[in-house]
C-alpha cells in the first residue's frame, strides 16, 4: 500500500516509540512494566518477568519492522494493531486493580490511559496503509 510523507513521518515515529518501549521492557522500566501483567496471570515472579520481557522483545521486533520492513508495512501495521488490542488487559487490570505506573498514579489517569489504547490501533493501521489492505482483502 503506498502511504504519503505524513503517514510514513508517523509509521517511522510509532516503531521509534516501540523499540524504545521495548528496550525500556527489559532495562529500565522492567518494574513499571511487571506492574502492567494483568493480575488474572500467575503471579510468580519468574512468569511474570518472563511475560514483560518477551513482550519486549516483541515491541523490539515490531518497532523495527515499522520502520525497516517497508514492502510489508500494511501487515506489519495490522501485526502491532492486534499486538496493541492482545497487550488491553494489563491496561485495565492496572486501572481496576488500582496499581501505579508510568505516572499513572490515580483512578482517572488509569482510566483516560485506557482511552489511548484505541488511538495507538488507529495509528498502527492508518500509517501504514493496514486499513486499505485489509478492506481490500475482505473485498475479494
Amino acid at each position: 500500500m503506498k502511504t504519503n510523507f505524513i503517514k510514513n513521518a508517523l509509521r517511522i515515529l510509532l516503531g521509534a516509540i516501540m523499540t524504545l518501549a521495548g528496550i525500556g521492557h527489559l532495562t529500565f522500566q522492567r518494574d513499571e512494566f511487571l506492574a502492567q501483567v494483568p493480575r488474572w496471570l500467575p503471579t510468580d515472579p519468574a512468569f511474570m518477568d518472563f511475560v514483560v520481557l518477551s513482550s519486549g522483545i516483541v515491541e523490539i521486533t515490531l518497532g523495527l519492522l515499522m520502520i525497516f520492513l517497508i514492502k510489508h508495512k500494511a501487515k506489519v501495521g495490522i501485526a502491532l494493531a492486534l499486538f496493541y488490542i492482545l497487550i488491553f488487559p494489563g491496561n485495565i487490570s492496572q486501572y481496576t486493580n488500582g496499581i501505579d505506573a508510568f505516572g499513572l498514579d490515580t483512578d482517572q489517569k488509569r482510566l483516560i490511559r485506557l482511552f489511548f489504547q484505541p488511538v495507538l490501533v488507529i495509528w498502527a493501521l492508518w500509517s501504514t496503509g493496514g486499513w486499505k489492505f485489509l478492506i481490500s482483502k475482505l473485498k475479494k
